[in-house]
């Protein structure tokens, strides 16, 4: 496909993409306005995040709730609601076609990893079943910063691609460290947005370092291992300068203490593991508990980290019952929330998660050409793509798990369904072509 029809395809996917999504938005915002005081589709965390934004937006601190809680979230959503706050008003409509641009630049962003990887058909097609996939339409204009961490997740992993086709190409070890940094700090922007994706970029770098040490044992390779350590060094020298601003605020304001995150990672693991937990979120411990009264935010983090430690290793069989309902939990097909289980909601998202999934699978099993790749293995691009699902998956049998967790891991997970349906539609392109006339 030529360049010039590349962009039109390009630009009608995009276009489709924001249209879906300011009809999600307007309709959206005029189903939730319709009770007053009501913020988002779903409470909870929007009602955080755009009280964080507000206070950007006019200057404030960047704290919340009293006692203030000022190391609660990263600041990373609440700036892009600062955004939207600063130039539209307090107006949550505003803020929602804010979000369906993000959303758009997502989808924007599975084009460019897939043409990355596989080149511009891929990232087209996978582009297209972005555009129109429900989940990420609706998700894409809740005060949720799902959407926003995909598009974080996305350039994180086009520069992790980067880095290794430099690395198998056998580029200098200066360009090479150049685009370890590069990577490094693009992880930190989806860092900003979800502390989560924090050990998905290091993970990545020690496979890449442990793929050269090995093919240097089993035989012959110019693949140099000194390079690719480099590049996992640069890679985290770049994480680290990324998160610096961040982790520096951290320590003024917590009377110096080393937070290269939040610290809610206590809370959260708790509200996952405890005598109550049953896989979704419960935060009710905290509405009830007097701890921040009389602890520092970091010691409350640090109390709940021990507990809910001490209550999986007391209680093994129920850790791992609960393991097995949050993985039930995030590889649902349809949201969790008692809400939205509808059927009519069922079917949207049945009759695109289905042939995605099994495009997906279809992808990765039933490509072996693709896996003797000259330019990266074939388990480098299951990395890029399967990887974060996985990643996630595996995270929240400890943490609560819902579908929307999913959901930002699956954006590349569609280049693998991309894959799927382009070579289904050669083979079915093939065979049409053998029928014989009658």
């Amino acid at each position: 496909m030529g360049l010039k029809r590349t962009h039109l395809w390009l630009w009608g996917i995009l276009t489709l993409a924001l249209a879906l999504r300011v009809v999600a938005a307007v309709l959206v915002q005029h189903h939730v306005s319709q009770t007053p005081g009501r913020l988002c589709l779903i409470a909870g965390d929007a009602e955080g995040y755009w009280e964080l934004g507000k206070k950007l937006a006019s200057g404030g601190n960047f704290e919340i709730y009293e006692p203030p809680r000022k190391v609660l979230r990263m600041p990373g959503f609440p700036v892009i609601l600062a955004i939207s706050i600063a130039l539209f008003g307090d107006h949550v409509g505003a803020a929602r076609i804010v979000l369906a641009i993000v959303g758009t630049l997502a989808c924007g962003g599975v084009y460019w990893l897939g043409a990355e990887l596989f080149g511009r058909t891929i990232g087209l097609i996978a582009a297209g079943l972005a555009a129109v996939s429900p989940t990420f339409v609706v998700c894409s204009v809740m005060i949720l910063s799902e959407t926003a961490f995909a598009l974080g997740l996305l350039l994180s992993l086009i520069s992790l691609a980067w880095v290794a086709r430099a690395v198998f190409e056998g580029s200098s070890w200066t360009r090479i460290s150049g685009l370890g940094i590069l990577a490094g700090i693009a992880a930190t922007i989806a860092c900003y947005v979800r502390p989560s994706w924090l050990l998905f970029p290091p993970i990545a770098g020690a496979w890449l370092v442990g793929y050269a040490w090995w093919r240097g044992s089993v035989s012959p390779t110019n693949l140099s291992l000194f390079k690719v350590c480099v590049a996992g060094i640069a890679l985290l020298v770049g994480m680290t300068l990324g998160l610096a601003p961040w982790t520096y605020r951290n320590y003024v304001v917590t009377g110096g203490h080393f937070v290269p995150t939040t610290l809610w990672m206590g809370p959260s693991l708790y509200d996952g593991l405890n005598p109550k937990a049953n896989g979704d979120s419960h935060m009710e411990f905290m509405e009830h508990d007097a701890l921040y009264q009389t602890m520092s935010e970091r010691d409350v983090d640090r109390y709940y980290r021990r507990e809910a430690w001490s209550w999986a290793a007391q209680n093994p069989g129920k850790t791992l019952q609960l393991a097995w309902i949050k993985l039930g939990r995030y590889w649902n097909l349809w949201p969790n929330t008692p809400q939205f289980d509808r059927w009519e909601v069922r079917v949207a998202l049945l009759t695109f998660l289905l042939p995605m999934f099994g495009a997906a699978l279809w992808g990765i099993f039933w490509r072996p050409e693709l896996r003797t790749s000259p330019v990266v293995p074939w388990s480098w691009i299951l990395i890029l793509t399967l990887g974060p699902v996985l990643y996630f998956s595996g995270l929240h049998t400890l943490f609560v798990s819902s579908l929307r967790y999913r959901l930002p891991a699956e954006y590349p997970l569609l280049i693998l369904s991309a894959i799927g349906i382009q070579d289904l539609a050669v083979r079915a392109t093939a065979r049409y072509r053998r029928r014989p006339e009658i």
